[in-house]
């Protein structure tokens, strides 16, 4: 018996739906727990200190006085970069993980 859905009978069509329809509101949660975590990162060791969140927005930076040096400022805007990308590779490597673990089999990288 064949309809206009591909050849699936109606109710299959319905839970295929209904299964669509909870797969997204899961995914929908995920996203905003995430976007709720933060994220820390240090450089130089632990000269320099940042918190970010999942929405990728700086949150916080923390500069030890024995970072500054007026003499080497490159160095500095070297450790606040390194600080900062490596909180929001955290960030994306646990949205990454957490959709990833969502997806239907085969379908990891979906996300």
């Amino acid at each position: 018996m064949r309809n206009n859905f591909g050849g699936f009978p109606g109710g299959n069509m319905q839970q295929l739906m209904r299964q669509a329809q909870k797969m997204q509101e899961k995914l929908t949660q995920a996203q905003e727990a995430l976007e709720q975590k933060e994220y820390e990162a240090a450089a130089g060791g632990g000269a320099v200190k940042c918190r970010v969140s999942g929405k990728h927005e700086l949150l916080e930076l923390t500069i030890q006085p024995e970072a500054v040096d007026p003499e080497d400022v490159e160095m500095l805007q070297d450790m606040v970069m390194a600080a900062v990308n490596e909180a929001l590779r955290a960030a994306d490597k646990d949205r990454e993980d957490t959709m990833g673990s969502m997806a239907p089999a085969g379908m990891g990288g979906l996300f």
